[in-house]
């Protein structure tokens, strides 16, 4: 299953900061790109795509200037749509659903206002918790529970840095190879 990420609405004075955490969660938790709609950010981009370079793996970040086109794209190649909303079915029992499904997953979270098209087109929306909270933290629980906790597991590839877990102070493995 591959799995992206869409993240709607992003506004260049406002957003940076969280929609450039929502990128590398999406990363880190095992999605293999994120499209970026709304304004679009070439900084942000730029920034996503070094740190994945310096920290290893094939992640990429593409603005999108027509998110409904990519929506129906997605659709019409059989993948099926995942939209995070405080709205939806409750993510711990609607995740063995979607994964029963085998298909590619586009993870949708939003900025400001979701328009109703969103939630008219998602073959699911899912809530993480009844509350509101940050897109960050949703998407995060939200790809743990769907990769049943592989994300512990993945191994980026050509690395510049490989941190190596310790209980007290930092260990990071460097690559000079991979620079």
């Amino acid at each position: 299953m591959d799995v992206r990420v869409l993240r709607l609405d992003h506004r260049l004075k406002r957003d940076t900061r969280i929609t450039t955490h929502v990128c590398l969660t999406a990363r880190a938790f095992g999605a293999s790109k994120i499209y970026l709609a709304g304004e679009e950010d070439n900084k942000l981009m730029d920034n996503v795509r070094d740190t994945s370079a310096r920290w290893g793996g094939n992640f990429e970040v593409q603005y999108c200037p027509n998110y409904m086109e990519l929506i129906l794209k997605w659709r019409e190649k059989g993948g099926k749509m995942v939209h995070l909303t405080m709205y939806g079915f409750q993510a711990h029992e609607v995740v063995p659903e979607i994964r029963e499904s085998d298909s590619d997953i586009l993870i949708v979270v939003g900025g400001s206002k979701v328009p109703g098209k969103i939630y008219k087109n998602a073959d699911w929306n899912v809530s993480v918790t009844t509350q509101p909270h940050s897109e960050v933290s949703s998407l995060a629980v939200f790809q743990h529970l769907l990769l049943d906790g592989a994300e512990f597991d993945i191994e980026f590839e050509d690395p510049v840095f490989e941190l190596i877990p310790t209980a007290c102070g930092k260990n990071v493995n460097i690559h000079n190879e991979n620079r």
